[in-house]
């Protein structure tokens, strides 16, 4: 879900030519998620295999970290970590909502409507530590870092980012940017196409954020811009009734200071500063490995071909394209663009 504060935020197209060489921090969940939701048959059925696991974020991996690290930009994955306590409730709200969805699926599912099948599907869309703790180990069988921070994948990449061991950070998750993530960028997909939430395609391209460059736009620093986060919204509480971006905004610059802030626009429930302080110094790791190998090319094969029965052909192309070398592409593996 993440703070709702993309429409005040400014944005740039960049190409992929840009991003050539460059490191960048993937946040897994996110782009898990995207896969899962995506990758599906037209009744809502995500990919499986014969024993009917669910392979939608394994294919997704393999092949969107095939093409970009193909295209020479360096993918590293961050994994998230338990969450915070006050991120309980809105995970349960989450949990629920699930159920809800679940249940309509079913309902659309005795009537045939396959519409409305691929509709809820979506929505209770689930990603289980088993299929985190195998895409972590694919991921590195892949010769791609893998960091496992210990909360917040979006602090995490943050930390990376202001360290400058990457160059930006890639999520559609804009609380990167109220953890201090300098740079994002969203919409990473060689594609050039997005699903809407009605499934339909449009053509898209990364967006660029410079933090700085917004904070410079919306006249505020650092702390404002968290303060903005909390007003709106956050996964640590649900911010305040009525207060959107743009009146966020008017607030923060009538009242300057975060005390001054909540002073006069207290949080219902909930001391501000415990909200404010897990973006300003929400526990990170500091000491982790970016280093980039050559793939494990068996262990690779056993993962997906051996457990999972992917096709060898096309597991061997995605691998080709991570070591640079090309080889012919068979009828079946067409189609997957959509996705990847």
């Amino acid at each position: 879900m993440g703070v709702k504060i993309s429409d005040i935020i400014e944005k740039n197209k960049i190409s992929f030519q840009e991003l050539k060489n460059k490191k960048i921090a993937v946040d897994f969940s996110n782009a898990a998620y995207q896969f899962l939701t995506s990758i599906r048959q037209r009744d809502g059925t995500p990919l499986m295999d014969e024993n009917g696991n669910i392979t939608s974020h394994l294919q997704g991996i393999l092949s969107r970290s095939a093409n970009l690290i193909s295209q020479g930009i360096k993918v590293a994955y961050i994994l998230d970590g338990p969450p915070p306590e006050l991120k309980l409730q809105t995970q349960q709200k989450r949990h629920e909502s699930k159920i809800i969805a679940q249940e309509k699926f079913e309902n659309a599912k005795e009537s045939g409507d396959m519409d409305s099948m691929l509709k809820y599907s979506r929505q209770f869309t689930r990603l289980t530590k088993e299929m985190s703790q195998e895409s972590a180990e694919l991921i590195r069988a892949m010769g791609i870092p893998v960091i496992q921070a210990p909360s917040e994948a979006d602090a995490q990449i943050a930390q990376c980012c202001k360290a400058g061991d990457v160059w930006a950070g890639s999520t559609t998750d804009f609380d990167v940017l109220l953890h201090g993530c300098t740079r994002v960028v969203t919409n990473l997909t060689i594609s050039q196409t997005k699903k809407t939430s009605t499934g339909a395609r449009i053509k898209s391209s990364p967006d660029f954020i410079n933090l700085q460059e917004s904070l410079d736009k919306l006249e505020l620093n650092q702390d404002q811009l968290i303060s903005l986060g909390i007003l709106v919204g956050t996964d640590y509480h649900k911010g305040i009734h009525g207060i959107g971006p743009k009146k966020a905004l008017k607030i923060i610059r009538e009242y300057k200071t975060p005390k001054n802030i909540f002073e006069q626009h207290p949080l219902p429930g909930q001391d501000w500063e415990e909200v404010f302080e897990l973006f300003k110094n929400m526990k990170v790791e500091k000491k982790y490995d970016l280093e980039w190998t050559i793939p494990n090319t068996e262990k690779v094969l056993k993962i997906l071909v051996d457990k999972h029965g992917f096709l060898e052909s096309r597991v061997m192309a995605s691998i080709n394209r991570l070591t640079g070398n090309t080889i012919k592409v068979s009828a079946d593996q067409k189609g997957l663009g959509a996705w990847i």
